[in-house]
């Protein structure tokens, strides 16, 4: 049943009933009977959306509680370095360091130098027993190897040494006691002939020749070697004995 106070049925009756008379259209909708405003109706197709109203004033913040503050975001790229500041003002002058733990250092490092002058003169002295002999101020040591004199005056002169040349009997008979063999002496007639002179410099003040030597045999003796008594003789550079190299103490 269709009710004639809807509002469809209201604007049907306007049509339906004559509004001539002098009673007004309110009067004639009050006297509409359900028969007379009773046309069926179907429903129109909807009507297009209306266009979107002006944006309205911001609310009052809500009651409730607020929501937990969410994660730090990525860090950003590191700015650009700024200019240098200026210079601070000079400080005050600071006390006088304390010298007590400087002098402590010095005095400890003195005690070690003298422990190791002490280590190592025990040392030079072991290796005088084992490997060498010493006569007076100068120790002779030899490694055993045979060699010509060129190749005997390097390997001394590596070792900061010379080629042993005894300026006394005593020093003779140490240079024959490390050397237990034939071995060159640091003495030559090279640079003028049948005049021995030691290779450092200077007359001999010292031999011990052999009886009848030196005689420069054959093509040339210009090297002087010690044999196994002591006892001196020329002989060539060319030829290989052992070598005994002299340190000065």
């Amino acid at each position: 049943m269709f009710l004639c106070l809807s509002l469809p049925v209201l604007f049907l009756c306007v049509v339906t009933v004559s509004c001539s008379e002098t009673k007004t259209c309110d009067d004639a909708q009050k006297t509409c009977s359900v028969i007379a405003c009773g046309i069926p109706v179907t429903n129109g197709t909807p009507g297009r959306d209306g266009r979107d109203g002006p944006k309205g004033e911001k609310g009052e913040p809500g009651q409730g509680l607020r929501g937990l503050q969410g994660p730090p975001g990525k860090s950003g790229p590191p700015g650009k370095t700024g200019d240098p500041g200026f210079p601070g003002a000079r400080g005050q002058k600071g006390d006088r360091g304390d010298n007590s733990v400087a002098e402590s250092k010095l005095a400890s490092l003195e005690r070690e130098i003298r422990s190791l002058r002490t280590e190592l003169n025990h040392i030079k002295k072991l290796q005088t027993f084992s490997l060498g002999k010493k006569s007076g101020k100068k120790l002779y040591i030899t490694n055993g190897e045979k060699m010509p004199f060129s190749q005997a005056k390097a390997l001394c002169a590596g070792l900061q040494a010379t080629v042993a040349a005894p300026k006394n009997a005593e020093e003779n008979e140490a240079i024959r006691a490390v050397a237990k063999d034939t071995a060159f002496l640091g003495i030559t007639d090279e640079a003028t002939e049948g005049q021995f002179m030691y290779v450092t410099g200077g007359r001999l003040t010292y031999s011990n020749w052999k009886k009848d030597e030196p005689n420069d045999f054959g093509s040339g003796e210009d090297c002087v070697i010690i044999l196994k008594d002591g006892i001196w003789n020329d002989i060539s550079c060319a030829a290989s004995f052992l070598v005994v190299c002299e340190f000065p103490d």
